[in-house]
């Protein structure tokens, strides 16, 4: 949301976004059950379209105000092609990449989330259309996402189109 803050201050950033498909995202927040506070709306279809809808709407309002600012990743590229698209990332830094990177998972650090054991166990594909188990009983959310129920977004981080056509 705030991309426009960060462009101005930091001109030269690269500016990531990682999006997922929409269902599979709008479900994980619906099905962990949060305690009270901030986080109420996750418990109701009307206030996740909302909020779904809202974020499309910023992400959509800074790509035509800041076209190709924002580098954007398939959540379904980065699980599928892990080592691809970190070099991609890395590459768009101008870091130096080290093999490391690929083993997060191993890290003795720390993670404060709900996703604490996903994160040990490293990238898996399990939870992709995850929500399809559940879609007729998800039907009035999908109903409520209406056409912003699919996103044809693209990984746009420098290269990473290009290997993924090379190695096809």
């Amino acid at each position: 949301y705030n991309v426009g803050f960060i462009h101005m201050l930091f001109p030269n950033a690269l500016i990531l976004h990682v999006a997922r498909e929409p269902m599979d995202t709008i479900f994980s927040a619906y099905k962990h059950e949060f305690p009270p506070g901030p986080l109420d709306y996750t418990s109701s279809f009307d206030s996740l379209a909302e909020l779904y809808h809202g974020y499309r709407d910023v992400m959509e309002h800074w790509d035509r105000v800041l076209p190709g600012r924002v580098k954007h990743i398939r959540y379904e590229d980065m699980v599928r092609d892990m080592p691809g698209v970190s070099r991609a990332v890395i590459d768009a830094t101008g870091l130096e990449w080290h093999d490391e990177i690929l083993d997060f998972h191993k890290k003795k650090q720390a993670v404060n989330t709900l996703s604490t054991t996903q994160v040990r166990k490293g990238i898996y594909t399990d939870s992709l259309q995850a929500w399809r188990k559940y879609e007729d009983h998800l039907q009035p959310l999908v109903k409520l996402i209406g056409d912003q129920v699919n996103y044809n977004l693209k990984t746009t981080v420098s290269d990473y189109a290009l290997r993924s056509e090379t190695q096809a």
